[in-house]
């Protein structure tokens, strides 16, 4: 229990340095932006006068790690700024980014399903057909681009003359309390588009990972003693295999947020990526600083979780 407890507390103690680190990065990387943001809030039309006023009172003519400071103390009391559009960063950030955690959830759901039945079927019959076709998936799917895929998938099955009708191209997001078909039913393209490129490259490593144990001496002793194979693979094997799936599944959620960014500009959803496009157009520092700050957060969190997970697995983790 000591061993677990010491583990948790490492990773908590990570936790904030990585986060005051990439904020860092972040505020550090903007302040290079050409974008006035006394010009951005007081317009074109401001008088050299004003913006030297604005600049003074806001104090962006401070020293950056003096402009860092404020920016982290009004972080920590949930102030990112003001956009362009004169509204708080941090409302606009707190109505996206739950859409586009759901959509990397649904899409992370999707390709873990796929890998572990794919990977665990590759292994079981390796160098036979099913493991041969599915290599052929893997391969072709961890070189599709999330974007392309996403443009096909529109063609094929969404709601376009020439489509299948099936799904719509547009998303007009619907909570899943309100409507859980229409919820789903908007969220399977964008979601299986994310999804089909982690898939064949998790696949790839869960077959490797269950390959290496089942060929080792546990598992041909525990069947020659009589066990079903099936039994030894469900209780042994198969969780074994997993560390190293999980370890790639951690770096695998930043690929789904990135790509996630892009997909809903694409399927037309109201959610990060609109920000960060519309941020970008406009020139707004504050929008993309804070839409950035939130998915790297996110990132290290989601990462921190991961390796908890190892835990859960494998118990033999509780001793490092």
């Amino acid at each position: 229990m000591s061993n677990l407890l010491r583990l948790i507390g490492r990773r908590l103690v990570a936790l904030p340095i990585m986060i005051l680190g990439v904020t860092f990065l972040v505020f550090f990387i903007m302040s290079f932006s050409p974008a006035d943001p006394a010009r951005l809030a007081l317009g074109e039309t401001a008088s050299p006068e004003a913006l030297e006023a604005y600049r003074e009172a806001n104090g962006l003519n401070d020293p950056l790690l003096i402009r860092y400071g404020n920016f982290l103390w009004n972080m920590l009391h949930g102030d990112l700024g003001t956009t362009a559009g004169d509204s708080a960063v941090t409302d606009v950030v707190q109505k996206a980014f739950p859409i586009t955690l759901q959509l990397t959830f649904i899409g992370l759901l999707i390709a873990v399903s796929v890998a572990l039945v794919l990977g665990v079927v590759a292994a079981l019959y390796r160098d036979q057909w099913p493991d041969q076709v599915i290599r052929i998936f893997s391969i072709a799917a961890l070189a599709t681009p999330s974007f392309w895929l996403a443009i096909l998938l529109i063609q094929w099955l969404g709601t376009i003359p020439g489509g299948w009708g099936i799904f719509p191209a547009v998303v007009r997001w619907t909570p899943f309390s309100e409507d859980p078909a229409v919820y789903l039913n908007n969220v399977f393209l964008p979601a299986l588009a994310l999804a089909i490129p982690v898939a064949g490259s998790l696949a790839r490593v869960v077959r490797t990972s269950m390959v290496e144990e089942l060929d080792k001496d546990y598992v041909r002793t525990a069947i020659g003693a009589g066990i079903p194979k099936s039994e030894v693979v469900a209780r042994n094997v198969l969780r074994n295999a997993l560390i190293t799936p999980i370890t790639v599944l951690g770096l695998r959620v930043g690929y789904l947020m990135g790509g996630a960014v892009i997909i809903e500009i694409i399927f037309n959803i109201q959610a990060m990526g609109q920000l960060i496009l519309d941020g970008v157009t406009r020139n707004d520092v504050y929008l993309v600083q804070g839409v950035t700050l939130t998915v790297a957060i996110a990132f290290i969190i989601i990462n921190i979780a991961v390796d908890m997970l190892y835990v859960l697995v494998n118990p033999r983790i509780r001793s490092i």
